[in-house]
């Protein structure tokens, strides 16, 4: 799934992240300049190699009608893989909602509450609240407040 970010230089940026439907936790997100299929490839084989061992054929890819998920570029990446695409009907975004959840905190818990002086500055940071605080340190009303770590590893 992606977000558009304004950036304090004039320039949208855009995420793609892909979060785990199990512990709502974010298992992949990159941050680039332009909103492509290529963009969707790369952040989906991100998710790939941070699951080592990860059946493939099991795997299934939940998006909305994005012009980069229908596109021939990426279905065809994700028939190569063997992972199945899953699409909302238009109109009917609610079983995204626990992805726009995710952006909408990264957005008002990071992006609009700092000024980036770079582009490195944004992605670095974008990074660290994701993989830290994203999934090790904020509560989550779905898991009973835990984080996605505790929800995963059983954590108490």
């Amino acid at each position: 799934m992606r977000v558009y970010m304004p950036s304090n230089y004039g320039n949208k940026r855009y995420n793609y992240s892909i979060i785990d439907f199990y512990d709502r936790g974010i298992v992949a997100n990159i941050t680039d300049r332009h909103i492509t299929a290529d963009l969707a490839k790369r952040t989906l084989q991100k998710a790939i190699d941070s699951q080592p061992g990860i059946n493939l054929s099991n795997l299934l890819v939940h998006s909305d009608q994005g012009s980069q998920y229908t596109s021939k570029e990426f279905t065809e990446f994700c028939e190569t893989l063997g992972i199945t695409q899953s699409m909302s009907k238009a109109g009917y975004p609610y079983d995204n909602a626990p992805m726009e959840r995710y952006f909408n905190t990264l957005k008002n818990d990071l992006i609009y509450r700092h000024y980036y002086h770079t582009e490195q500055e944004l992605y670095a940071a974008i990074e660290e609240f994701a993989y830290v605080h994203y999934n090790h340190v904020r509560p989550h009303s779905y898991h009973n407040y835990k984080t996605p770590f505790e929800a995963r590893c059983g954590a108490v």
